[in-house]
């Protein structure tokens, strides 16, 4: 059975400025601010583009450079909220954002198995791989409760000891 992943790359396109929302900033080298969790960052405007996106790490805000959702923020916003924002309707913000800090550490770990995917690893480490992605993506998933399932925190949790186990057949490639 083929594996069906969501798209693991960002499209702040297709997002609602989610990160600049959800996190908070440390105002020190890689943000030049405070800020609070979810309240929308000062450099933000009413289209969700970052007004200073072009000089990041000139303006101090290298951590925003860095970062990257791993395709969670569209999957929020198109899948979970059906295309709704939080500008259009405020109520959704609390929801939004803590929608993004749940599926974004699933989308992260799955760019990682993908990675482990593709080692050249032994029949039984290959198969289990492929569980945790199945774990981690569930069926049609319409709520963020789908994300909240056993089956998809149990394989998330699984992963740091997954990583350790495979450690050995990554380090061969170096």
């Amino acid at each position: 059975m083929p594996l069906h992943l969501p798209s693991l790359k960002e499209d702040c396109s297709r997002c609602a400025a989610l990160c600049c929302l959800a996190y908070p900033f440390e105002a020190e080298e890689v943000f030049a601010i405070l800020k609070r969790a979810d309240s929308p960052c000062p450099n933000l405007d009413q289209g969700f583009r970052c007004t200073i996106h072009a000089d990041l790490a000139s303006k101090g805000f290298g951590g925003c450079k860095a970062y990257s959702c791993a395709g969670a923020g569209q999957r929020v916003t198109q899948i979970l909220f059906e295309g709704e924002t939080w500008q259009e309707d405020p109520d959704l913000l609390y929801h939004m954002t803590y929608a993004l800090r749940v599926v974004q550490p699933i989308h992260e770990a799955l760019l990682i198995l993908q990675e482990i995917r593709a080692l050249d690893l032994p029949p039984d480490l290959h198969q289990h791989c492929v569980a945790l992605i199945r774990s981690l993506c569930p069926d049609n998933p319409r709520s963020v409760r789908d994300f909240e399932e056993e089956q998809v925190q149990d394989a998330l949790a699984e992963l740091p000891d997954f990583v350790e186990t495979i450690a050995p057949f990554a380090m061969n490639l170096a």
